[in-house]
C-alpha cells in the first residue's frame, strides 16, 4: 500500500481547501461546525456554489457534470470539505437520485432531471422507510397500481428527511405481489405537489422537525417517470444505498470534531485546572483517535488500491465504512458533552456560553447515525455473510 500523495494531488488538496474555506460563507461553516441548524437558504446557497464551480456532482458521468476524479482527488475533496464545515451538496440528490438516474434513467429522464438535480433546482426526498419497514425495507407496503399512464399510489413514508423542503420525492413502491418480497418493487419519482399527497412533521429526540411522515391518498404519478424497468426497484435502491453508506462515514468531519474537542477542553476548567490535564478525558480522547486513523488507513487502502488498478475493496466495504464512522461521530458527541458539563442543558434557553448549546442536541440527534442507511445490526449481518459465510 502507499498512501504518499504525489505533487498533483497535493496540489488539488490545496486548491480545495482554498475553495471551501474562501468561497463558502463562513456564516455557513460555522453553523456546521457548532452543529448548529442550517436553514433551506443555508444548503441551497453552499450547494449551489459548489455546482457553479463544478464540484456539486464529481462522482456523476461526466456527461451529466461529474468530474473523473480519481479515488485519491474524490477523498481529498470530501476530506477537505467535512474539515472545513461546508455543508455537502443535498445527498438526496446527489448521492442517491442522481446517480440512480444517471445510471438506470432512459434519456429523456435524464435531460429533464440531472441539471436540475445538479444545481438544486429540484430538491428531492427519500421515500423509502415505513412504518413497519425500517431496516427490513423489502418488507414495504406502499402500493402503486397501474392505470393507463399512470400508477396510482397508495401508502406511507416515514423519517423522510427534509421533506418540508422538497419538490420532489423518490419512492420505493410495489408493483406486484410477488412471491419473494425483494421482488415487485418499483422505482418511482413523484411531484410532492401531487393531489393526494400530504405530510406531517415529527418532532425529534433533540427538538428538532427534520424528518416527516408522507401520506399518499390516490396520488396519479405518470408512467414516464418510473426509473428503470418495472419490479427491478429493489435492485436500484441497493445500488443507492451502497453510495448512502459510504458517505455515513464522514471522517473528515469526525477530524475536526476532535479538534474542537480538544481546543475546548484546554479552554474549560474544573478545579482550577484545565479539562485538557484530566488524564481520564485525555485518554478517551485518544481512544477516539486510535479508532478514527484505523477508520482513514482501512478508507485510504481501498484508494490506494484504486489507484493501481486493483480491487478497491470487499463488496461490504461500505458496510464496514458506515458501522465505524457513525460510531465514532457518535462518540465525538460524547467527549463534546464531557467538555462543556452542565452549559449543553438547556439548550433552549441556553444558560453557558454559544459554544455549548448545540452540544445536546447534537449528542441526540446524531444516536440516528448508525440506524439510518441500513441499521449498524443489519450491516454486521451483511460483513458476516459476505467475509465470512455466515
Amino acid at each position: 500500500m502507499e498512501l504518499n500523495f504525489t505533487e498533483q494531488e497535493r496540489a488539488f488538496r490545496a486548491e480545495a481547501r482554498r475553495f471551501f474555506r474562501d468561497e463558502i460563507p463562513r456564516s455557513i461553516r460555522d453553523k456546521t461546525l457548532e452543529g448548529r441548524d442550517l436553514s433551506r437558504e443555508d444548503l441551497v446557497t453552499a450547494h449551489r456554489l459548489m455546482n457553479a464551480r463544478g464540484w456539486a456532482v464529481p462522482q456523476w458521468p461526466v456527461e451529466w457534470g461529474g468530474r473523473d476524479w480519481s479515488a485519491v482527488q474524490t477523498y481529498l475533496y470530501h476530506d477537505e470539505m467535512e474539515q472545513a464545515g461546508v455543508p455537502p451538496p443535498l445527498p438526496f440528490n446527489v448521492t442517491m437520485v442522481g446517480p440512480v438516474i444517471a445510471a438506470f434513467g432512459n434519456d429523456a429522464q435524464k435531460r429533464r432531471f440531472l441539471p436540475a438535480i445538479a444545481n438544486l433546482d429540484l430538491w428531492f426526498c427519500q421515500g423509502f422507510s415505513e412504518p413497519g419497514s425500517g431496516s427490513d425495507l423489502a418488507s414495504l407496503a406502499t402500493v402503486a397500481r397501474r392505470d393507463g399512464g399512470h400508477y396510482v399510489v397508495n401508502g406511507q413514508k416515514t423519517w423522510t428527511s427534509l421533506a418540508q423542503y422538497a419538490d420532489w420525492i423518490f419512492c420505493l413502491v410495489r408493483t406486484s405481489a410477488a412471491a419473494r418480497k425483494q421482488e415487485g418493487i418499483s422505482f418511482l419519482l413523484i411531484d410532492m405537489k401531487s393531489p393526494g399527497i400530504t405530510w406531517r412533521p415529527i418532532q425529534t429526540i433533540d427538538g428538532g422537525r427534520e424528518i416527516n411522515e408522507v401520506f399518499f391518498d390516490d396520488v396519479r404519478v405518470p408512467a414516464e417517470n418510473l426509473v428503470g424497468a418495472e419490479n427491478k426497484g429493489w435492485d436500484y435502491a441497493k445500488y443507492l444505498l451502497s453510495n448512502e453508506r459510504t458517505s455515513i462515514a464522514r471522517i473528515g468531519v469526525s477530524k475536526e470534531r476532535i479538534r474542537r474537542i480538544k481546543r475546548l477542553a484546554a479552554f474549560e476548567r474544573a478545579g482550577g485546572v484545565p479539562l485538557s490535564e484530566d488524564p481520564r478525558l485525555r485518554e478517551k480522547i485518544a481512544a477516539v483517535e486510535v479508532e478514527l486513523k484505523a477508520l482513514e488507513l482501512t478508507l485510504l487502502r481501498a484508494v490506494a488500491s484504486d489507484r493501481h488498478g486493483s480491487r478497491a475493496g470487499p463488496d461490504p466495504f461500505s458496510s464496514i465504512l458506515k458501522i465505524k464512522g457513525s460510531e465514532i461521530q457518535q462518540a465525538t458527541t460524547e467527549l463534546l458533552m464531557d467538555v462543556v458539563g452542565p452549559y449543553c442543558m438547556p439548550a433552549d434557553p441556553a444558560i453557558g456560553p454559544g459554544y455549548a448549546a448545540a452540544a445536546a442536541p447534537t449528542y441526540f440527534n446524531w444516536r440516528k447515525l448508525s440506524i439510518y442507511g441500513g441499521s449498524n445490526e443489519i450491516q454486521r449481518n451483511i460483513i458476516a455473510k459476505a467475509i465470512l459465510g455466515l
